[in-house]
């Protein structure tokens, strides 16, 4: 099976929308690891994401400067807590929350939710070959 995750650190939060009952982390670039079946190469990925919660409150975030890279943090749904990374695809109902943090400020970016999504833009573009 293939694997593709989003990795947190480094990742570039370029915006926060609180619209119609929905919080938008959008990531402009996000980095993805992709890990082949069978192989022990994975290779770097980047591609423009929306982190979705439906029915979501900002609890904290919404002064913070953007652009700015993420430093990573904390993605859940229902009883599963990503630390640093995020798994694609996502999508869940129920319980969702997010404590990212941003580089260049003490502030977090808290989201509680009924569910979560990712929204992807276009194709990922190739970087790199990761190797160990």
């Amino acid at each position: 099976m293939d694997l593709t995750s989003i990795e947190l650190p480094g990742s570039i939060i370029s915006d926060i929308r609180v619209a119609d009952e929905e919080v938008r982390v959008r990531f402009e670039p996000a980095y993805l690891v992709k890990t082949m079946t069978g192989s022990d190469e994975r290779t770097r990925w980047r591609q423009n994401i929306e982190l979705v919660f439906d029915n979501g409150d900002l609890l904290e975030g919404g002064t913070i400067d953007l652009p700015a890279a993420c430093t990573g943090g904390d993605v859940g749904e229902n009883i599963y807590t990503y630390r640093d990374m995020i798994p694609i695809p996502l999508e869940s109902r129920g319980q969702a929350h997010c404590d990212l943090g941003v580089e260049g400020s003490s502030l977090r970016i808290r989201v509680q939710a009924e569910g979560v999504r990712l929204d992807r833009e276009g194709m990922p573009k190739y970087i790199e070959h990761l190797r160990d």
